[in-house]
């Protein structure tokens, strides 16, 4: 069953061996998710199918570019599709560096099933997690959009611990002033709280 969340998701398999592709398209099709497979990185790169609710499982070892390199490249493009790369038991030097590329995990052959579909459930679901981030960050900014420049002046020192008589201060206006701009701009938020206003703003400048 695929995670919850992630009916849309879909494992992209990237192997230049036919034979181990077609397997592993079966074990991830049999498992309830969609999958497409290519033979080769500058394949899947040349296609540029979607990333969003995706993960990709690709072998270490290709003709042209090979899984590390390509779980590079994705990353230099600026995508955080996680990508699962495969490797022999000789090639444990090459997955030490697959993890430093940002790789989320290698698999050793020959893999067991349950290993494999593990991998790419917690794959899927932390791009799930990712793409709900995402989500939440572009509705806060649409929020903040619609702050005037005072009210953005009065939610920075809520957000950086100021009380309403410091802020009125530094902005050379009363403290009643403070707390009616503060009200618009919780109110324009849709934040309840405080500590709610702060974790809106703290997701909006994530990078």
């Amino acid at each position: 069953m695929p995670a919850s969340g992630a009916t849309d998701a879909i494992v992209y398999v990237i192997d230049d061996d036919e034979g181990a592709r077609h397997s592993l398209e079966f074990l991830i099709d049999c498992a309830g998710l969609k999958v497409r497979s290519y033979p080769l990185a500058d394949a899947f790169l040349k296609a540029d199918p979607p990333l969003e609710h995706a993960c990709v499982i690709t072998d270490v070892r290709m003709p042209g570019m090979n899984g590390i390199e390509l779980a590079q490249e994705l990353k230099r493009r600026g995508s955080p599709v996680p990508v699962i790369v495969i490797t022999g038991h000789a090639d444990v030097p090459l997955a030490v560096q697959a993890m430093h590329a940002g790789v989320f995990d290698f698999i050793e052959k020959p893999y067991d099933d349950e290993a494999m579909l593990g991998a790419i459930r917690s794959a899927l679901a932390r791009q799930a997690d990712r793409d709900e981030l995402q989500a939440e960050r572009g509705r806060v900014q649409e929020r903040l959009a619609t702050l005037s420049a005072r009210e953005r002046e009065v939610m920075e020192g809520l957000v950086a611990g100021e009380a309403n008589k410091a802020i009125a201060y530094d902005l050379g206006i009363s403290a009643r002033t403070v707390e009616v701009y503060r009200a618009n701009v919780m109110l324009k938020m849709q934040a309840r709280t405080l500590s709610e206003l702060v974790r809106m703003v703290t997701i909006a400048r994530i990078a």
